[in-house]
């Protein structure tokens, strides 16, 4: 079975084409400038196919750009299938799903009509998702379709971590809770997590730690996300890339007033030049902050402590809630990737009975045990795969 996994942005679409039974990635790209000039990437996957390198191609629109996706995956000389009839299904990942969503489902018009009706909660994101969706439906007609949802898996929270102390008709009225992101990397990790221990997931107490540029930390019991660092919007939690994470919101008011800022140029503040690049003044970008302290910014290395502190301070705040942990998991870009990061994060937490292996440690995207054969608490780097969830995830409801 293969599935077609599309990730919609306003002016952008990733895609990858993959075979959720056996794990195996057909193709994978992006188109950019949507509505712009046009440029079209194709990685085809396997041998003596080539590539297509950010080349010029008309896209007034998404159509044409999921247009121009299946003519080069169906091409006669680099094409990785056929014809179309060997797309099964399609996969979209949808930002918000509100509390109208808590798993994946067959796109229907019902589902659309309430895709629709999350749309005030992700402005930026699901309009986007949405026309993505339209335009596979015009093209494919037939195929069935599937919503995966970043907030879905964090619907099993308790309302005693989705709640916030606001007067509770914001709740009732707005719908103004917690509702966390990157739930299909926490969910694609926990069962990864799951498999190399040998264990049911119902039987694991996990804490998932998604760190790059976007950051959040979610608890895990029994298969099941209990709380998580991102709240009502991704810029909750975790000082991230450009955001701020959580502050003070009396911060606000005192800035708006002593600068004249509005609400929207204070929120820009808040996500575009805030998180490691604000307080560094250099770079959103760890590896930069890296090098930077290495030659004596003293800023940058405070940027990225300061970040460290924040997850292992979430880690800490979860094995409390749960009242325990089996392991540790490090997954995306900084916890793929930046040994010295999960090593300054793990250390300290001897006490949970977390004991690292430095030489283990010592590797990029790969995954392993990267704690000591002796520790309590199993730490795992596990790379994170979202599309190939959301491939499974589609497999799985369209059979």
């Amino acid at each position: 079975m293969n599935v077609l996994v599309i990730n919609a942005g306003s002016s952008s679409l990733k895609y990858q084409l993959l075979n959720p039974a056996t794990g195996d990635l057909l193709a994978k790209g992006l188109c950019e400038r949507i509505g712009i000039d046009g440029k079209f990437t194709y990685k085809p996957q396997l041998p003596g196919k080539e590539k297509l390198d950010a080349i010029d191609v008309a896209m007034p629109t998404h159509s044409e750009a999921i247009q121009t996706v299946l003519n080069a995956l169906v091409d006669a000389r680099n094409g990785v299938i056929a014809s179309m009839k060997e797309i099964d299904a399609v996969g979209h990942r949808v930002v918000h799903g509100g509390e109208k969503f808590a798993q994946s489902v067959v796109i229907t018009d019902e589902v659309m009509q309430a895709i629709e009706e999350c749309n005030p909660l992700a402005p930026l994101h699901n309009p986007a998702n949405i026309i993505g969706i339209k335009a596979c439906q015009a093209l494919m007609p037939g195929v069935p379709m599937v919503a995966v949802f970043d907030t879905a898996f964090h619907q099993t929270m308790p309302p005693v971590a989705y709640t916030y102390a606001l007067p509770y008709e914001y709740y009732e009225k707005d719908k103004v809770r917690r509702y966390g992101f990157h739930g299909t990397s926490h969910k694609y990790v926990a069962q990864r997590a799951a498999d190399m221990l040998g264990k049911p997931a119902s039987e694991l107490k996990l804490i998932s730690c998604h760190l790059g540029n976007g950051s959040s930390v979610t608890a895990i019991s029994g298969g099941k996300s209990v709380d998580t660092s991102m709240g009502f919007t991704p810029l909750a939690g975790l000082p991230m890339g450009t955001r701020s994470g959580d502050i003070d919101a009396g911060i606000l008011e005192y800035l708006m007033k002593k600068h004249g800022m509005d609400i929207a140029e204070i929120l820009t503040v808040l996500n575009k030049k805030s998180g490691v690049y604000g307080v560094s003044g250099i770079s959103s970008d760890f590896r930069d902050l890296e090098n930077a302290f290495a030659e004596g910014n003293v800023r940058a290395g405070l940027a990225v402590d300061l970040f460290n502190y924040g997850v292992k301070k979430l880690i800490g705040a979860y094995a409390a809630a749960m009242g325990g942990v089996d392991a540790i998991i490090f997954t995306a870009g900084v916890g793929e990737n930046s040994a010295s990061q999960r090593m300054a994060i793990a250390s300290g937490l001897e006490f949970m009975g977390v004991v690292m292996d430095e030489d283990a440690n010592k590797v990029r995207g790969e995954e392993r045990v990267i704690s000591a054969a002796d520790s309590k608490v199993k730490v795992l780097l596990i790379p994170t795969n979202e599309e190939l969830m959301i491939a499974m995830d589609t497999a799985n409801l369209v059979g």
